[in-house]
């Protein structure tokens, strides 16, 4: 399938005025780090039950930060499939007092217009994901925009950044926990396999790989027009 498919429901921006630099460094598109926390690894049967996105930023010297993170707890929609071995892989207590998961639409529509802001703010007319391991990631947020309905998703259908095959290439990494200790990046064991952690440990690995690029001589976000 072509991507061209999707350039008419893009969310151009049209300025007079000069381009940030952020809607020149990758296509247009803007970089939100997603991490989902699952019932299982089937994206249409399993529980989608945490999402944290990231959204990134660019500086006036044109390197990458972490700028704002969005968090929810979700409540498992009807007929949702919970594996025990996952909640066992993740700590989540469903039935946690202090829980205070939402409904999948709610959390969506919330981080949406988070990053919709963000794509107005930068100039930028997609947001794309970025995911250890994305595509399990985008799966999940995919069947859970069709299963709720929602419109106006920023994010690209299909196109994503892998920090895994970043931190494959930069770090000779693959793991997230490893591709961080490769990097000098904190990374807390105890508190993995939370989306919000992950979601911030990835967009600080996402960020470092980027900027240790254009220290290196690698893409000029200055030199485009």
């Amino acid at each position: 399938m072509s991507e061209e498919l999707y350039e008419d429901d893009e969310l151009e921006i049209r300025s007079s005025g000069p381009k940030h630099p952020m809607a020149r460094r990758f296509r247009g598109y803007l970089p939100v780090v997603v991490d989902v926390e699952t019932g299982g690894f089937n994206c249409q049967t399993d529980a989608l039950l945490e999402i944290a996105a990231t959204i990134i930023g660019m500086d006036e010297q044109g390197l990458l930060y972490p700028e704002h993170t969005y968090f929810h707890r979700i409540e498992p929609f009807e007929g949702a499939n919970i594996e025990q071995a996952a909640l066992e892989f993740t700590g989540i207590k469903l039935d946690h007092p202090l829980r205070m998961a939402v409904q999948e639409e709610p959390a969506l529509a919330d981080i949406f217009r988070g990053v919709r802001k963000s794509l107005k703010s930068y100039g930028c007319k997609r947001a794309v994901l970025v995911g250890h391991n994305s595509s399990f990631d985008l799966g999940f947020l995919n069947a859970a925009v069709l299963r709720t309905g929602l419109k106006r998703n920023p994010f690209h259908p299909f196109s994503s950044f892998d920090t895994a095959t970043l931190a494959g290439l930069a770090y000779g990494q693959t793991v997230l926990a490893k591709a961080c200790q490769a990097a000098g990046i904190p990374f807390d064991a105890r508190e993995a396999h939370s989306a919000r952690y992950d979601t911030e440990k990835t967009a600080d690995l996402f960020c470092g790989i980027v900027n240790r690029w254009k220290e290196m001589g690698g893409w000029d976000t200055f030199g485009e027009d």
